[in-house]
């Protein structure tokens, strides 16, 4: 790659091809993931969504946004502290991805029950919490659906005692096709600029979700989905809509 290649129209050219080759490649797997949405919201489960680090966009664009389905969860490593009663000093500690139990435990303080699909996002898909948690729904009869980067953890070694990764544990994997590494301009003399995970994982998560409504169309089904707040409306109607989850999403209060 050029030194010019590092510009904004560089990355603009580069992602967008990028984001191109997955809508075209990725497909099938989509169908699946679709399937597994769909599944899930005919049976009245959640959708439990996890991912650490900046993972945690992509769980914010399934989770509690407008436009997006209403039975979801955003579980997060500060649930420690937000409903375990933890001191916040306890994310201070910059393993504490890596330490056994954690997620164990995160699961346990979301209460899911046995329909509910977890959707696990990480662009390595090796370490120990999100492996763990995969494993640990895995293991309580729940679906996993992944969205990873497979050259990314295909190229380094796996970080869970098991030597699993996410992507063997999963029921379907969206593969984000990041590069290893994430970054997706070389820069001259070694290193890369600009990550490309999240614009990738926000496509392959939209196209699940908006594949998945079309199936619940199909079938007569509505969607549950939100209307943003800031038209009129829109929260009142979201309430009615929430009150059909009352204490299994952690935006009703009961």
């Amino acid at each position: 790659m050029s030194v010019e290649s590092v510009s904004a129209q560089g990355f603009a050219r580069e992602s967008l091809a990028v984001l191109q080759h997955v809508t075209e490649s990725a497909r099938e797997d989509v169908a699946r993931a679709a399937e597994l949405i769909a599944g899930c919201i005919r049976t009245d489960g959640v959708i439990q969504a996890f991912g650490t680090g900046h993972s945690q966009a992509i769980v914010l664009e399934l989770a509690g946004r407008a436009g997006g389905l209403v039975p979801t969860n955003r579980l997060s490593i500060a649930d420690l502290v937000l409903y375990g009663g933890d001191d916040p000093s306890v994310l201070d500690d910059p393993l504490l991805e890596r330490r056994a139990g954690v997620a164990a435990r995160l699961y346990d303080l979301a209460t899911p029950n046995s329909q509910d699909l977890f959707v696990i996002i990480s662009n390595s898909g090796v370490n120990n919490v999100i492996v763990e948690m995969a494993l640990h729904a895995k293991e309580q009869g729940h679906r996993v659906l992944a969205v990873t980067s497979v050259a990314h953890t295909r190229a380094v070694p796996a970080g869970h005692p098991s030597g699993k990764k996410l992507a063997d544990l999963a029921d379907v994997v969206l593969d984000n096709a990041a590069p290893r590494g994430d970054a997706l301009l070389d820069l001259p003399g070694g290193g890369a600029v600009c990550a490309l995970s999240t614009l990738t994982g926000v496509m392959l998560v939209q196209m699940a979700v908006a594949e998945a409504s079309a199936r619940l169309l199909a079938a007569g089904e509505r969607p549950p989905v939100y209307v943003s707040a800031n038209v009129p409306g829109g929260f009142e109607g979201n309430l009615e809509l929430e009150k059909r989850y009352a204490g299994r999403i952690r935006r009703t209060a009961s």
